[in-house]
């Protein structure tokens, strides 16, 4: 069993990762210790730079009682030529587990079907699923539930992060509402009846539940950063946007932000930020997902 898209597990068990997720947050809290993953070991592959994914797979593993192996493509074979399936079939003979970070998608899924042990996308150029379950379960915390709640995302719809709202609303049962300049929307065909394009970021923020964003600029589009200032301005969020949201929404962000872009940083710092519980809680998320495949694996 892989994740390496939010639809490769049922509802039932996104819900059952939240529940042990809430569940290993509060140990955590009251200081108590857990060994479910002692002996195991996940090997983290990265193409792409990192922070807040390398950081929570590394203490989620650590904390479990298991080790992480971090490798960068550009110090292993596969920056020498070797194919991702050929490394897939050694990795998976040392590893529980492995998390890819790349930029292919196809990178990902080559490696999926020769590896012998659970796969987890830690982030393609076509989602960010981790990323989605962490920001899902902070909605769950705040609010209580995120099924039939109203979420506007402001700004790039056609990045990774974008197309996995969209799927995840199909999931999940929410409302997604996406504004986005043209030329930066979601590919035909992505969208469906919980996914709907809205023309303007007041009318997407208009009583929403939840506000997010992410950098206008991701990693490989550097070049474009200029041309996508200009593209997006005025979809910054900021508190004149939110004073059209619903009293006590909130607002997440992936991170990195870049303040005064995307976000202003009263926004980002303000009371109705949820953007720092959501980084932290990928690592709480993710522990309850290492558990959910590895142990799946080995019974």
């Amino acid at each position: 069993m892989n994740l390496l898209t939010l639809s490769d597990l049922p509802l039932a068990a996104h819900q059952r990762i939240f529940d042990r997720a809430a569940e290993l947050k509060a140990r955590r809290k009251r200081g108590e210790r857990d060994a479910t993953l002692a002996g195991r070991t996940l090997v983290l592959i990265f193409e792409k730079a990192s922070t807040r994914t390398r950081l929570s797979f590394e203490a989620a593993i650590g904390q479990l009682g298991g080790q992480a192996i971090t490798l960068s493509t550009t110090d292993s074979q596969l920056s020498r030529g070797e194919s991702w399936s050929d490394t897939a079939r050694v990795v998976s003979g040392y590893a529980d587990a492995v998390m890819i970070r790349t930029f292919a998608d196809e990178r990902l899924q080559e490696f999926a079907r020769a590896s012998r042990v659970p796969v987890i996308n830690g982030l393609t150029d076509g989602g960010h699923p981790v990323q989605l379950l962490a920001d899902l379960f902070t909605i769950r915390e705040r609010l209580g539930s995120i099924e039939n709640r109203a979420v506007a995302w402001v700004g790039d719809g056609a990045s990774n992060m974008a197309r996995s709202w969209v799927e995840a609303a199909a999931i999940f049962g929410f409302e997604l509402r996406i504004c986005a300049p043209q030329g930066y929307r979601p590919p035909p065909g992505a969208l469906h009846e919980r996914a709907r394009l809205v023309e303007t970021p007041a009318r997407a923020v208009e009583g929403a539940d939840v506000v997010t964003t992410d950098v206008w600029t991701s990693m490989g589009q550097e070049k474009e950063s200029q041309q996508r200032r200009q593209a997006f301005a005025g979809y910054c969020v900021d508190a004149a946007l939110m004073a059209q949201a619903k009293p006590g929404a909130i607002v997440l962000h992936c991170l990195p932000a870049h303040r005064g872009e995307e976000i202003t940083s009263d926004v980002l710092d303000g009371p109705q930020s949820a953007a720092w519980d959501e980084a932290e809680n990928r690592m709480h998320v993710q522990k309850a997902l290492l558990e959910a495949l590895i142990l799946a694996q080995a019974s």
